[in-house]
């Protein structure tokens, strides 16, 4: 006998709530993936081959991170949102679109992960309700990325206030 798959498990109602969360998720990930890229390229600063090559490898991680989302959506068998107008209507997080010291671009993006940790940690929680642990599991890796981001950015805001 074959085994049902997750999506074949949740009621309809319980996917649908895990796919929103997953899209608002990713929709964060990707708002914040764009204003990285945009601090890599626009970075002005006595520090900037130790920030470019920073940003970098943080955009190329939300990137990756993104990726996963979306496939998880997938999988539970909805459209996964793809267009920039979709990403920002879900998302909770802004653009930054006005040039600003690499010190406020490392205060944004920390700020950004933090409430993307709290989003997250709340999704968890909501995953686990529902019986869905696929997607708790893409939470809880999810949770330790961003987490991870933050104490990096927290390091560089650290020797920017000494």
């Amino acid at each position: 006998m074959a085994r049902k798959s997750q999506a074949e498990t949740l009621t309809r109602e319980e996917t649908e709530l895990n796919a929103q969360n997953l899209a608002q998720v990713l929709a964060n990930t990707y708002v914040t993936y764009v204003k990285t890229q945009n601090f890599h390229w626009n970075l002005t600063d006595p520090r900037f081959h130790d920030l470019h090559k920073f940003f970098e490898a943080l955009y190329q991680e939300l990137a990756e991170a993104a990726d996963e989302l979306a496939e998880r959506i997938r999988m539970l068998k909805l459209p996964a949102p793809g267009s920039m107008r979709q990403f920002l209507q879900l998302a909770t997080l802004e653009e930054s679109e006005e040039r600003i010291s690499g010190d406020k671009m490392l205060l944004e993006l920390y700020r950004d992960r933090e409430e993307i940790i709290a989003q997250i940690d709340q999704k968890i929680e909501e995953a686990g309700r529902t019986g869905d642990m696929g997607t708790q599991d893409l939470f809880i890796q999810q949770l330790r990325m961003h987490q991870k981001s933050a104490w990096m950015l927290q390091s560089h805001l650290s020797r920017a206030d000494s």
